[in-house]
Formats: structure tokens, sequence, C-alpha cells
């Protein structure tokens, strides 16, 4: 593909919050930035209220200005499906993109693809978060079979997402391409102004979990790893920064069992976009302690913001976190993930991580997804 094409996202938008909103729309900007005429069609209805874990969908923020944005899939009425589609194969974009995470999305990706496609121009690239989701229910493999048969190729950002793939399309071409880094919650600041902007006691140094909590995500085994006699010894904190999106009671509960009330902060609000950094540049290590992944965009905001990492050997973590380099990879474990943080401080690693950082996540750049998506295509 070249400069002067014209490019529809279909996927999570403005006025939705989250990771894949970010994602969706950090990646039309970089089309644009390339030369790409560009458009997000993104949901009136993602989920129903009644299945969302969460507070709230939607973003309090403005409406970006550099990018347009339609309001059009209900993803519970076939009929937008159909318009949608339609409207896209009589605008003939080059490519239709879309982000793939939930099998319960299939239904309204894959009728909108396969409508589109029939103008026989416009190829469909599917960037897939989970073929299988983490949490499985009874439908998600023939939910995935029937979106898989409406793309034409796709970019996965995990090995096991591409071996996942392998099971369901051994035909159509597949690129790996790692999460690009999250580099649009700006520049990094001091400490010492991050600790004092969230009002942190700066005698200690701060542990961060970032992101929806999930049972997956393994707080409670973090949790248990600050119980440890060897932590709870020194002047170590954790800084728990996401919205429950599971029920808070049992994490709470080990909290108080563990009497951690003083070695814990739960900032459980969702993150503006804009107070992200001072949550990462307050923080001296960034721990994922996942009991199954694939991939996380928390590990490119981290590299964004240069903070070391302990992470899980779970899925695909491993692939972006090399140990002893960027950070340590550990069994997802308390007493192995308390192993790890005492190493980081005992041994003093953070400077020589930080400069390793600064050169692996020169790895991880947008304009390597547009690469990887235009080689599924060629």
């Amino acid at each position: 593909m070249s400069n002067n094409k014209r490019v529809i996202i279909v996927g999570t938008a403005h006025p939705f919050r989250g990771g894949l909103a970010a994602f969706n729309e950090r990646l039309a900007r970089e089309y644009q930035n390339s030369g790409y005429s560009v458009k997000i069609i993104t949901f009136s209805l993602q989920y129903p209220e009644f299945l969302f874990p969460g507070k709230t969908q939607y973003s309090s923020d403005p409406a970006p200005e550099d990018l347009e944005i339609e309001i059009k899939v209900n993803s519970l009425n076939p009929l937008t499906w159909i318009k949608v589609g339609h409207q896209i194969k009589r605008e003939a974009p080059d490519l239709l993109l879309m982000k793939y995470w939930l099998p319960v999305m299939a239904p309204a990706l894959g009728t909108i693809a396969r409508i589109a496609r029939r103008n026989k121009h416009t190829k469909v690239v599917t960037v897939v978060d989970n073929i299988i989701p983490h949490e499985k229910r009874p439908a998600d493999v023939p939910l995935s079979n029937y979106f898989v048969k409406s793309v034409d190729g796709y970019v996965a950002m995990s090995r096991s997402v591409m071996n996942d793939l392998q099971k369901f399309d051994q035909k159509r071409k597949k690129e790996f391409c790692p999460h690009p880094l999250y580099d649009h919650y700006g520049e990094l600041v001091p400490r010492d102004i991050a600790i004092q902007k969230l009002n942190l006691d700066p005698g200690y140094s701060y542990l961060l979990f970032f992101g929806f909590i999930r049972d997956y995500k393994g707080l409670d085994i973090l949790l248990k790893a600050m119980g440890d006699q060897r932590i709870a010894g020194k002047p170590i904190k954790l800084l728990v920064a996401g919205e429950f999106y599971t029920d808070s009671k049992p994490y709470y509960d080990l909290i108080g069992k563990l009497g951690l009330e003083d070695k814990v902060i739960m900032a459980n609000d969702f993150i503006p976009e804009g107070e992200v950094k001072y949550y990462f540049c307050a923080s001296r290590l960034v721990v994922q302690p996942y009991k199954s992944a694939t991939q996380s965009g928390v590990t490119q905001i981290a590299y964004h913001f240069n903070k070391p990492m302990v992470i899980t050997n779970v899925g695909g973590l491993t692939e972006f976190v090399p140990h002893e380099k960027v950070g340590f990879v550990q069994e997802p474990t308390p007493r192995a993930v308390a192993d790890a943080v005492v190493r980081f401080f005992e041994e003093d690693r953070e400077t020589e991580f930080i400069e390793n950082i600064k050169q692996e996540k020169q790895n991880y750049s947008w304009q390597r997804m547009l690469e990887a998506i235009e080689q599924t295509i060629l």
C-alpha cells in the first residue's frame, strides 16, 4: 500500500474509553501521519449495560478534533451491521481494519466485513488481541469461526495468538507484530512531581498494578506477595490504579486479612488519559502478576515511561519483557513475585533496566504495525 489511499477502521473509539479506543485512535493517527485518508466507524452501543462490568463505558474527555469518527454500529442490532456494511461497500476504501478481542463481537464485525468485501476492492484485515478469550464461553469457537471467514489477513500481537489463529485458519496470511508503544499519554515527569500530584508519601518506593482489574490479572497474587515479610519490612507500597471489572470484595478482604491497609493504595476509578503519566512516573516498578495473558497494553505504557517490570511466565507476556534485561519474568506465585521485588531493590537494578528499556522499546513502533498490516494483503 502507498500513500493517498483510504482506510476505514471499524471498532471502539470516542465516546468510548479504554485500551481498545486508545489503540484504534492511535492507529488512525499513524495512518494520517503517513498520508492516508482515515475514518473510524465506532459503536452507538458496544456492550449492553448489564453485560458491562465497569462503572461506565464512556469517556469524559472531549472528542478528538483531529479524527473523523462516525457513531453507527449497534452490536446488538443487525440492521446497523447491514447498513454500515453497505456504506463501506459503497465508499470502497482500500483497507477495512477491525480489532478483534471478543467472540461476542463476531456477528457484528463479521457481517460488516462480509458485505463490505462484495465491492471486490476493499481488503479486510483484523488486528487480533485474542481469538479465544481469557474468560471462555461455550459459543467462543463457532463465533470466532464466523468472523475469521470474513477477513483477508491477520495481524497477531503475540506468538501465542498466532498459534491460536492457526487452529482457526491455515490459509489466510498472518503477520506477527508486537503491540506498539502507547506513546500518547504524555511526556515523562520527575518522580517527585508525580508523587506530589498523587498526594503520595515521598518516603516510600511504589510498585504499580495498572489497568482494569479482572481475576485473571492476578492482583491477589501481588497482594499476597506484599504480605511477604521481606517486603513488609521495607519502605515499599503498592499502588493499584484501575477500575474493578470483577467483585472487589475478595481483594479488600485479602488486604484486611494480610494487614496491608497501610501498604496498599487503592485508586479504583478509571484513570483519565491525562493522569496516566503520574501513576507510572511515581512508581519504580510495574508488576503484572497475570494468571493468563496474550499481550498487554500495560507493558507498552511501561516501556513508554521507561519503567522496569515484573511479569509472570504466562501466555505471550514473556515475548516482550526479556528476563534480567528490562525486568524479571517469574512464575505466577506470591513467593516468586516477592522474590523479584526484593531482588530489584536489594540488587539496585533500576538504572540498568532503564537503560536497556530505552534500547528495547525501539522495537515497538506504530510504523511497524502499518507495515505488518500491509504484508497481510500483498
